[in-house]
């Protein structure tokens, strides 16, 4: 039998350990993005700097990095990272949130699919969600574009019935979302008719009193030849 073959590690630890400023920063998308650790994170991180780096590589303009820079695009953009029609500038211009995002834990919390970002963790880890007709166990793992409708509960676990406690409280989230939202449109949409309103009759006025100052001006005109 031959050696184990030693894991290359993921990730690179930051140059600054006791920098105050990124401490608070990682704090922040920890709890923010749902993080188990620091390691995860700088996961991410690693994965943006290299993309970043790639890019970098392609900025010559050579024939050979044109090709390379168009399949970046196209992997990016099948990430749901940027626009087809791109530019390396704008892979460059990629911050950290933007690929959190894409993370399969953002993606079923936003989806409502959990009521949390931490419940998220849970439901994937433990492999009650598809992604398309797979079970992905990974947090981290990015969706990809045409894989975003495809995230759903898995049909086998105990979280897709309906009655399952965790569930209901999700349903009657969403319900209280959607009325919350329709509500918030309403009041848009009177905010809107009332503007409308007060702009006519601003435009109405305006217009009679251009009107009063045009019969004014005659008024005085004939009132001046009568003297004359």
């Amino acid at each position: 039998m031959g050696d184990i073959k030693r894991q290359r590690r993921k990730y690179s630890r930051p140059s600054k350990p006791w920098e105050k400023e990124r401490i608070l920063k990682e704090a922040s998308l920890i709890k923010e993005y749902g993080f188990k650790n620091k390691k995860e994170l700088w996961r991410m991180e690693s994965l943006l700097k290299d993309f970043k780096e790639r890019a970098k590589e392609f900025v010559r303009g050579t024939e050979e990095d044109i090709k390379g820079s168009q399949e970046l695009i196209k992997k990016l953009h099948s990430l749901g990272l940027i626009e087809a029609d791109a530019k390396i500038d704008d892979v460059l211009g990629l911050n950290i949130k933007q690929l959190l995002d894409r993370r399969l834990q953002t993606i079923v919390y936003k989806k409502s699919l959990a009521l949390s970002m931490k419940q998220a963790r849970q439901l994937i880890t433990h492999g009650a969600i598809l992604v398309g007709d797979k079970a992905v166990t990974s947090p981290s793992y990015l969706v990809k574009r045409e894989e975003e409708q495809l995230v759903v509960i898995n049909p086998n676990s105990k979280f897709a019935n309906p009655d399952h406690p965790e569930m209901v409280k999700i349903k009657n989230k969403l319900s209280l979302k959607k009325e919350s939202e329709s509500k918030e449109a309403e009041k848009e949409e009177k905010t809107a008719e009332k503007t409308e309103k007060k702009d006519k009759e601003s435009e109405e006025q305006s217009v009679k009193e251009s009107k009063d100052d045009t019969q004014k001006e005659q008024k005085a005109k004939k009132e001046e030849k009568v003297e004359k």
